[in-house]
């Protein structure tokens, strides 16, 4: 029997906004010894009532089906959709990233920022921060450029992600 690649997963669920809810969806993760390489959760309905948990996984397709499944027993819980498998879909992070410079480095680095198109959202004599949404390849890149150049801190959003076109979690 063939071995099934292992691969990104981006996983989305709706779920009650109640306390503990999100507490039991990462312990499932870790008891079953999956790794969460990103997670955003927030509101996304006027009421306050559900929250959209979006969730980057890896593992084997089997390894993902069985998620899915673990994910939709639990009882907050009320869709769930991996969007890898779904079809074409929407997905980004936003990052900020510090970076501590001068001279020749200081003006490469707002160089490289402009080609990625990152905006500076802060600026000091010796230090820029910059904002960057984009995919996570591309904040990936960008962050690489940047060590060498003065990089000292970064701060992730995660990913968050939705379906392109009319279809929509519910509807999948």
């Amino acid at each position: 029997m063939q071995q099934e690649a292992p691969g990104s997963a981006v996983i989305s669920l709706l779920v009650d906004n109640e306390s503990g809810a999100l507490a039991r969806i990462v312990g499932l993760f870790s008891g079953r010894g999956y790794n969460i390489s990103s997670l955003t959760v927030a509101p996304v309905d006027e009421h306050g009532k559900q929250s959209r948990v979006n969730i980057v996984t890896t593992g084997t397709p089997a390894d993902i089906r069985q998620i899915k499944a673990q994910v939709e027993r639990l009882v907050p819980v009320s869709r769930v959709a991996d969007l890898t498998a779904e079809g074409p879909h929407v997905a980004r992070e936003m990052a900020m990233i510090k970076v501590v410079s001068s001279g020749e480095l200081r003006t490469e680095a707002l160089r490289i920022a402009q080609a990625f198109r990152a905006r500076a959202v802060d600026t000091t004599a010796s230090s820029f921060v910059f904002e960057l949404t984009g995919s996570t390849d591309k904040l990936d890149s960008f962050i690489e450029l940047m060590r060498p150049l003065g990089l000292v801190e970064v701060s992730r959003t995660g990913v968050a992600a939705i379906c392109r076109g009319p279809q929509t979690i519910q509807s999948l």
